[in-house]
């Protein structure tokens, strides 16, 4: 039984972290926590998304070089990869900015 915990331990540790669930996990955070003072300052649509820019760009950043290494060592041409990464951040942008849409539009 003692040696099995720290084996346990062990193989939990050696495994490889996801960077493209860790880049997806942070840039999803860092977008939706930019609702609630985006509301409180009454921000705009518009300035609500260059806020998100400001905000979260480097998660953003990580995010789509996750991706692209995700895919090329997977066989992807670097098009094809940074295509992938263009879909994959504008989704998160759409569906933040459809939910921010929804909070600004009168009930």
């Amino acid at each position: 039984m003692f040696v099995a915990v720290p084996l346990v331990m062990m193989l939990a540790a050696a495994q490889p972290a996801d960077p493209v669930g860790t880049g997806r996990k942070a840039y999803s955070q860092c977008l939706a926590a930019q609702i609630q003072p985006s509301l409180d300052k009454k921000l705009s649509l518009g300035q609500f998304q260059s806020t998100l820019k400001q905000k979260c760009s480097d998660k953003e950043a990580a995010f789509r070089a996750a991706i692209v290494a995700d895919d090329k060592s997977s066989g992807m041409s670097e098009q094809e990869a940074q295509s992938d990464a263009n879909d994959q951040v504008s989704e998160y942008v759409d569906k933040i900015t459809a939910e921010y849409e929804d909070y600004l539009s009168p009930a």
